[in-house]
């Protein structure tokens, strides 16, 4: 290789760096509105609640947003963690099933989630899921009595929150092992390790739960890979039960099967 033909080799990998460089520090200042989707309406159409709800105000670093539903005060809690798009609505399909249940439950939505002021971020939403937690607590509702459900990234949230406290049980709706390794899937030419600011290492933390634990996944998850929520329930070394579905996407069908394994996840922790 002659002289002039370094010069354009070497003049063609500094622009590979730089067009590298710049896409890596768009996605970095960017990379939360790449995660976070609260005005996007991805679920299941919502249709009307069919039970009466408490619209209540939860205080964290700004209010939020919640709806409860008390059937009975002897019945337990299901404290809801939704996923990264949309609002409290979209899940009214599920609220619906819960309400058939001997259960009462509390969701609420997320700084910068349905109509809420401020910013996701990990840390932001830990922060709300312990206010979550504390106003029940306030409210008379203990930690034993209560049963964290996360769905898609509310997994990451609720096995935060588990791993530093004991609750009655844990269920967990297409779980992913981290941010990081998700990130790696959808941009494998980035340094997710490196420009990542939100981690979720869910996988680090499991270990660390010491409630009972039902573990649901579609192997036709698109977004989460199956193998991930399977491998979150292999590292838990507790009392734990899985609902792997053959058919079901990353949004799972509330069906009777999958109704019916809650129903008894959440009688055997009585």
């Amino acid at each position: 290789m002659n002289k002039k033909h370094k010069m354009i080799f070497f003049k063609i990998l500094f622009y590979i760096f730089v067009i590298y460089f710049g896409v890596s520090l768009v996605v970095y200042f960017y990379q939360r509105k790449l995660l976070y989707h609260p005005g996007e309406n991805n679920y299941l159409d919502e249709g009307p609640l069919n039970h009466k709800i408490e619209k209540v105000y939860i205080q964290s670093e700004n209010e939020l947003v919640a709806w409860r539903f008390v059937k009975n005060k002897n019945f337990k809690t299901i404290l809801f963690f939704h996923g990264n798009a949309g609002k409290i609505d979209n899940r009214i399909y599920k609220l619906n099933e819960f309400s058939k249940l001997d259960i009462n439950y509390l969701i609420f939505a997320y700084r910068g989630f349905s109509g809420n002021k401020g910013k996701p971020t990990e840390q932001g939403l830990y922060e709300d899921a312990r206010a979550a937690k504390k106003w029940l607590n306030s409210n008379g509702v203990e930690d034993n009595s209560i049963i964290l459900y996360g769905e898609s990234l509310g997994t990451a949230i609720a096995v935060d929150l588990a791993s530093s406290n004991s609750f009655s049980g844990l269920i967990l709706e297409s779980p992913f092992t981290s941010m990081e390794i998700l990130a790696k899937k959808y941009y494998p030419y980035l340094p997710a390790k490196l420009i990542l600011k939100d981690k979720y290492k869910s996988i680090e933390k499991i270990s660390k739960i010491n409630s009972p634990i039902l573990i649901m996944h579609g192997r036709e998850d698109k977004i989460v890979p199956f193998s991930m929520g399977e491998e979150m329930y292999k590292k838990f070394d507790g009392v734990k039960y899985n609902f792997f579905s053959d058919n079901d996407d990353h949004m799972m069908n509330f069906n009777e099967n999958l109704i019916n394994t809650i129903k008894k996840f959440i009688s055997s922790l009585n």
